[in-house]
């Protein structure tokens, strides 16, 4: 019983990663069905509320501990880059015209930037071969969504968002390996979704007015974002940031977006093409020549 034990759990941690980025693409698919009812910040906010009511009760139920009131502080900022900052980002770009593919082009930078800060203030090392992968995999998301360039940048101010989105889960990221790696899962997203609820709850009321459009499809919009994207997904995330190398972790947001372009083909028929599989092809391999290690 112990050996199946084992097994099973070795296979849990093998199918970590790829069970994350499926779940962490399918949020451009959730969001984009959600929006039709509810402004992007609306929407946001909202998830954020729910998401901090089911974790406080999921921590209190499991008697969960509480981190020192000193560590508060940089749990709750580390969740404004990683929650309000990415995800604001991604649904401000969207709400103003910057086409999904253009907003994972500019996430896509996101490896490699952490890969060029985490050495100096991770102490990690990122070897040449690492690199090459970094920079093969920054080639393959750009063919990926090459189709999507053509249609246009979006306004200005969404560029801004998007940029905003990428600098934001880089910090986050690396945030969470330096000052949380030791916080209990539970407990801290409360604090991490509360403090991004704080900020994001009156943008929404000022630009928004919190006014939605009542709709199965916007409770099911929500019930993804919520149980699936900000407690499975992100759950996901920081337990491959806790027993991994920010720079190999962070590598698998390579196959965010042709991960999503599958997805958008199979829900909204979004065309796919023998450049952008070959943008995939280059995105698989760039992943394994980060992650890989000899034994």
């Amino acid at each position: 019983m112990a050996g199946r034990g084992e097994a099973a759990g070795q296979i849990w941690v093998r199918a970590m990663p790829g069970l994350f980025v499926f779940l962490w693409s399918t949020g451009f698919i959730a969001a984009k069905y959600g929006m039709d009812y509810a402004g992007p910040f609306t929407l946001l906010g909202l998830r954020f509320l729910i998401v901090v009511v089911l974790m406080t009760a999921l921590a209190w139920a499991m008697r969960a501990p509480w981190p020192p009131r000193a560590q508060w502080a940089p749990i709750a900022l580390t969740g404004l880059f990683v929650h309000a900052g990415y995800l604001g980002g991604v649904f401000g770009a969207l709400n103003l015209g910057v086409e999904a593919g253009i907003i994972a082009l500019i996430a896509g930078l996101q490896p490699v930037l952490t890969g060029a800060l985490a050495g100096p203030l991770l102490g990690e090392r990122v070897s040449r071969r690492q690199w090459a992968g970094l920079a093969l995999g920054l080639a393959g998301v750009i063919l990926v969504v090459r189709t999507k360039l053509a249609l246009g940048l979006g306004t200005p101010i969404g560029m801004v968002f998007a940029i905003v989105c990428m600098l934001s889960i880089t910090t986050g990221t690396l945030a969470q390996k330096k000052f949380c790696a030791a916080m209990d899962l539970r407990t801290g997203s409360v604090i991490q979704f509360a403090a991004s609820a704080l900020v994001i709850v009156p943008i929404a009321i000022w630009l928004e007015g919190m006014v939605i459009t009542p709709s199965w499809t916007l409770v099911g919009s929500l019930v993804w974002l919520c149980l699936v994207l900000s407690i499975g997904a992100v759950t996901l995330m920081f337990i491959l940031i806790r027993n991994g190398a920010a720079a190999e972790v962070v590598s698998l947001f390579f196959l965010v977006p042709p991960t999503t372009a599958i997805l958008g083909w199979l829900t909204f028929s979004e065309k796919l093409d023998l450049i952008s599989l070959l943008g995939m092809a280059m995105v698989v391999a760039a992943v394994a020549m980060v992650t890989w290690k000899r034994k």
